[in-house]
């Protein structure tokens, strides 16, 4: 073989083990040594980035399972040649470099389902308690003071509850507080989002300012980047705070919630709105900046605002949603190793790829390569000249990123020196330095149940 100046990752069949970090579900484990793969659980964190990759070189590990606080950066990625996948234990994903992960082959999933509930359950709780001024009565009470009085509380009835994000769990937040009789605004750049709100009868509004200027309380769920991979931090401003039930003509509270992400804003821009009285009581759940464990010496920037309450990212932290996500991404990384298909992928979110249901072939070739034209075709002419029948393909370009990713379902194994010139073929066809990010030949095991 030619020499070139990268390594593919090359796996053949299953894989082996996991390396499990931030304490996901201890039913995880069961979970993966039923598909047989090996959980090497640490429970506690690695103290820093050498000791990470240590850990991963030592062990081997072909899966990292995480939830979001210990960061997967270009060196731990490239210092660990048989890692090929990393699944989240959470919705949030910018604990990953994703284009380091892109970049060499690894795939990266996560579960934008199972915690949704407990979310919605902890924001639709927020309001309440904001609205009525329990947290207030309730200090009240500890310091044998008898408040009683209907002073500033409100019901949720009749109230505009603004919603920033008309993703899974903003539609479930939209729709419990809509049972609870709160009208609902909406704001969301995607044209899907937008369709499917006014399909429910939801009243869509051109920015976040109008959002904030229209309603009683404003909730937000948004990732680290909207959907043309453009940053959502610093996407909600001072102006957009002060601006607060400014066009809001029903008497109510001024409550804001941020259970998405702790850099979208400015703390001290959302102290000033509350300092000021624009808002009059916001709840807080996620941080610019968090630390990696309980021992970790971190300071909260809202400490001394007292009416601003905040949690230390909870969301999801309920007895129903730890179990949920084990056993979803247990599925989902069972799919990954036996049939190389891949849903909850954050380079192309709710776009499986997998092969059509039914199709039951011996072999599967999996293919991360680069979008650069040849690329898929080397694998095309490989797999010809080998003299195997391609019985199903499915193929996704992911520009974004740069990357493609190539399922074939076949009817027997490309040999190690066939893999090596599907490599060389798809250096000389495309040009491209390093066509080929990573490679997979599985046999498909029994199907089980």
């Amino acid at each position: 073989m030619t020499e070139h100046q990268y390594t593919p990752r090359v796996w053949k069949d299953q894989f082996a083990k996991a390396l499990i970090l931030e304490r996901p579900h201890a039913t995880l484990d069961g979970y993966l040594r039923s598909i047989g793969i090996e959980p090497d659980r640490r429970d506690e964190a690695p103290k820093d980035e050498d000791e990470l990759i240590g850990g991963l070189q030592e062990g081997g590990h072909n899966l990292i399972f995480k939830r979001s606080r210990i960061p997967i950066t270009r060196r731990v990625i490239e210092a660990s040649p048989n890692l090929m996948g990393i699944q989240l234990c959470c919705i949030g994903d910018d604990s990953i470099d994703k284009e380091a992960a892109a970049r060499n082959g690894v795939l990266v999933m996560n579960d934008p389902v199972s915690n949704g509930r407990s979310v919605v359950e902890m924001v639709l709780g927020e309001l309440i308690v904001m609205s009525r001024r329990i947290f207030e009565a309730e200090q009240d009470m500890l310091q044998h003071r008898w408040t009683k009085s209907n002073k500033a509380r409100y019901e949720l009835l009749g109230k505009t509850l603004g919603v920033i994000g008309l993703g899974n769990i903003g539609k479930q937040v939209a729709s419990t507080a809509e049972a609870f009789g709160m009208k609902i605004v909406f704001y969301d750049n995607r044209e899907v989002a937008q369709e499917v709100g006014e399909t429910l009868g939801w009243t869509q509004l051109g920015s976040i300012k109008d959002v904030f200027a229209r309603s009683h309380a404003v909730t937000v769920h948004v990732s680290a980047e909207d959907y043309r991979g453009q940053t959502n931090e610093g996407m909600i401003t001072r102006e957009m705070f002060l601006a607060m039930g400014s066009e809001q003509e029903v008497p109510g509270p001024r409550l804001f919630v941020n259970a998405a992400r702790g850099f979208i804003y400015r703390p001290e821009d959302l102290i000033e709105a509350v300092t000021e009285g624009a808002i009059h009581y916001a709840s807080v759940d996620v941080f610019p900046e968090e630390p990696d464990g309980a021992h970790q010496a971190w300071k909260n920037p809202y400490a001394e605002v007292p009416q601003i309450y905040t949690t230390p990212h909870i969301g999801a932290a309920t007895q129903e949603a730890q179990p949920r996500i084990a056993k979803r991404v247990a599925r989902t990384v069972r799919l990954f190793n036996d049939y190389g298909s891949v849903r909850d992928c954050v380079y192309f979110p709710k776009h499986p790829i997998g092969l059509h249901q039914g199709e039951r072939p011996k072999y599967i070739l999996s293919v991360v390569h680069s979008d650069t034209r040849g690329t898929k075709k080397a694998v095309d002419e490989t797999i010809y000249d080998a003299g195997l029948s391609n019985l199903s393909s499915v193929h996704r370009d992911v520009p974004k990123y740069g990357i493609a990713y190539d399922l074939n379902a076949l009817n027997g194994p490309l040999t190690d020196e066939q893999i090596e010139g599907l490599i060389e073929r798809a250096i000389k066809a495309s040009g491209d330095a390093a066509p080929v990010r990573a490679i997979r030949m599985i046999e498909v095991p029994g199907l089980r149940s």
